[in-house]
């Protein structure tokens, strides 16, 4: 793999009077519009948030003046998605990954989430970002990659569970906001992300088949090929995707450690008898190698073996609507070390090539059914669980001990047992409520021996072999009520979520405490949080704001730099997990409108804010206020639009305080950045869509990214920088 950026070449106008007179008739009008919201538009964040503010109110009121040609069957337009739109239910996103997207195409689930409202993803290299919803980061957001569950193995989080997720192989992604549910596992206080692929039974032999390839620049290429077939009894599904990229360059034009290389493959076969039942049996297999711009070694394997198994069982009886299980299996194998993709250079701590090697092998199930007592109510009840174990080994010198050749060393196995119910309830026209409640009860093991201090020998660990249990309860009900009836525009709703989270691996095991050299009694967390929101869909106009508060108990937080004793009269530095109280606050709000027969804007806000109620300070890695401003004009077989996207500058840090993914490193700058793009269709079997992202070579990066450490031959930044810009195209053909 290449270890030095792929310089993008010298900038060219993008529109030119010449170019504008070559250009048919048809196309000159959006070309010169884009051109103009450009120019208008860059580095004026000022104008974006009022953009974001009034459009919800001017959109509407045109609306109501000047109904949409047709907008009883508004056109569909074939354009790239620059912003995910508004939501569809209460708190529900859903991103369709077929569509084509700006900026480049994802190439990890990470990515997939950038284009939501209220997601900001932790940057540490080329890819493997760790998305956070709300602030809110780590195992607080719920990942499930076909309803499972997805552990990685890393102690410093090079792998969190959308590192193993290839969004092109998925038909969607959906998102939940809030602890609004309860039948996708615990603890998910900040939400939940589902990488969904859809199953139907077919209706006759039938084939189908999606190709796609990218290209973009510093190297990237991204394909992916997809069949699926089968009859009205049997049918299977299989892809393959790969995924490379050199080292790209911010806007500086200083190369970033940051090449990758992914692969994937998938795997499933189906049996559907009738109509009501459907048995399936699937696999998965990949791996990887990336390189990281925020520590000391790269990952050089990601290797995830996968099997599952799912029945459901439609119609049993007129109060028995379905009945479902599933059980997966889930191994991931992941390689870390400090020569394999960049120059290895001794260090007082690195003094010789090394490797480490963790592990975690998780299992899991789920059983439930959905019943209908009366048709006003649903109510799906069942039972989950899950066991995932952790191990390592590692060597200091791997020329004259291997790691392969040594031991791996249980560090810890955690188990999980849930009851939960959840209802949906219409006791009225267009009025419902929804409520759920879940009892889990977890039990985790430390099996360290010894606890490894810096670089000093390691110490006694003062929980070794203890066992600790917990039952967690957790709950929400919201009410929704559709404003002049069921098929009225405008929907409001408000909840009330109550979760409790048991600390992770990385919480308990990787970290001291302020006390302890092991963080092994970190309290649970308990979040309880207030949801209230309005959807309104009419015609041309979408649009959908959402506000939440929340009071989070025994928070838990991670702090580097803490002093702690060390020998005769010295000190030394730690990473300790300790509890606080915290608060926060904010919310998202988007708006899509087809103000004419073949223009569409997509605008969007999203701000949270937080306290550490026990320190008197901000709560740390909160990203700050963004928004998103897009025009699309729309054709039939083609669209080309812009996207412009500002960030705040933000004063609100709490220093060597965060997650497990990262802690503040002080005040980061505000900055725009525009991007383009344009797709057309040959036909209805062959895509073709193109972008510019960053168009204007920005350098900049997001304030919760992660420090830049310090590389041989790279340039270290005081956080990883953003890439400048980025030139990319992508086919997608369809059978």
């Amino acid at each position: 793999m290449a270890r030095r950026a792929v310089l993008h070449s010298q900038p060219r106008l993008l529109f030119s009077t010449d170019s504008v007179r070559r250009v048919p008739r048809r196309y000159a009008w959006p070309c010169f519009t884009i051109t103009i919201f450009y120019l208008f538009v860059k580095s004026r964040f000022v104008f974006l948030i009022a953009s974001c503010v009034a459009l919800p109110a001017i959109a509407v009121a045109q609306t109501a003046a000047y109904p949409a040609p047709n907008s009883d069957a508004p056109i569909k337009l074939n354009a790239v998605v620059v912003t995910a739109g508004p939501d569809t239910k209460p708190l529900v996103t859903q991103v369709d990954m077929k569509a084509p997207a700006q900026p480049v195409p994802a190439q990890d689930g990470a990515d997939v989430l950038k284009s939501v409202p209220g997601f900001s993803v932790i940057r540490k290299g080329g890819t493997d970002g760790d998305p956070v919803l709300r602030g809110l980061a780590g195992s607080r957001l719920g990942v499930q990659l076909d309803d499972q569950c997805v552990f990685g193995g890393c102690g410093n989080r090079m792998d969190p569970p959308t590192a193993y997720a290839f969004p092109s192989a998925y038909d969607r992604v959906t998102i939940i906001k809030g602890p609004q549910t309860v039948l996708h596992g615990p603890g998910n206080s900040a939400g939940v992300v589902l990488f969904e692929r859809d199953f139907r039974r077919l209706s006759g032999r039938e084939v189908h088949a999606d190709f796609a390839a990218t290209t973009a620049s510093f190297g990237r290429v991204d394909s992916l090929a997809e069949v699926r077939g089968g009859n009205t009894i049997v049918q299977g599904r299989g892809s393959v995707t790969l995924t490379r990229a050199n080292d790209y360059a911010d806007g500086a034009g200083d190369a970033v450690h940051s090449a990758y290389e992914r692969w994937s493959t998938n795997a499933s076969v189906a049996w559907t008898p009738d109509v009501s039942t459907f048995v399936e049996l699937s696999g998965a297999k990949s791996d990887g190698e990336a390189a990281y711009a925020d520590r000391m070694m790269d990952g050089v394997k990601f290797d995830r073996t996968n099997y599952g198994l799912r029945l459901r069982r439609d119609n049993l009886a007129s109060w028995l609507k379905r009945l479902e299980a599933r059980c997966y299996y889930n191994y991931v194998d992941h390689v870390m070390d400090n020569y394999t993709l960049r120059p290895f250079v001794a260090s007082m701590m690195m003094p010789n090539q090394s490797v480490s090697n963790p592990d975690r092998r998780t299992t899991g199930g789920l059983a439930q059914l959905t019943l209908a007592p009366v048709e006003a109510l649903t109510i799906t009840a069942g039972v989950d669980t899950q066991r995932n174990r952790h191990t390592v080994r590692s060597t200091m010198n791997e020329s004259a001990m291997p790691y392969e050749a040594r031991a791996r060393v249980k560090d810890a196995e955690f188990s999980q047992y849930g009851l939960f119910a959840e209802g949906s309830y219409s006791f009225a026209p267009g009025s419902r409520f929804v409520s759920g409640a879940r009892l889990d009860t977890w039990e985790a093991e430390d099996t360290r021996s010894t606890v490894a201090i810096s670089m000093m020998s390691p110490v006694a660990n003062p929980s070794a072999g203890r066992v600790r249990r917990s039952d967690l309860f957790s709950g929400f009900a919201r009410y929704e009520h559709v404003v002049g009836g069921e098929k009225a525009p405008l929907t409001l709703y408000a909840g009330v979520g109550r979760v409790q989270r048991f600390p992770d691996y990385w919480e308990l095991i990787k970290n001291e405490s302020v006390a302890s050299v092991t963080a092994f009694g970190t309290e649970p967390e308990t979040t309880t949080q207030l949801d209230v929101g309005a959807i309104y869909r009419r015609g041309a106009v979408e649009f959908s704001v959402a506000l939440f508060t929340a009071e989070i108990a025994d928070f838990i937080l991670v702090q580097n730099g803490v002093s702690k004793p060390s020998g005769m009269m010295g000190t030394r530095s730690a990473v300790v997990t300790r509890n606080i109280d915290a608060s926060t606050l904010g919310g998202e709000a988007s708006v899509a409108w087809r103000f004419m027969e073949h223009w569409k804007i997509d605008a969007s806000l999203a701000y949270v804010r937080g306290e550490n109620d026990t320190d008197s300070k901000p709560l740390a890695q909160l990203p700050p206020l963004e928004g998103r401003l897009g025009l699309v004009y729309a054709a039939p077989d083609w669209s080309v639009g812009g996207l412009l996207r500002g960030v705040s500058a933000q004063d609100r840090f709490a220093v060597n305080q965060g997650n497990i993914v990262g802690q503040d490193i002080g005040r980061s700058p505000g900055f725009c950045v525009v991007s383009l793009n344009a797709s057309y269709r040959f036909s209805e079997h062959y895509r073709f869509s193109a972008g510019v992202d960053n168009v204007s070579d920005k350098n900049y990066a997001e304030h919760i990214s992660r420090a830049g450490s310090a590389v041989s031959g790279f340039a270290q930044t005081t956080r990883v920088n953003e890439p400048g810009r980025v030139l990319w195209a992508k086919l997608d053909v369809t059978y």
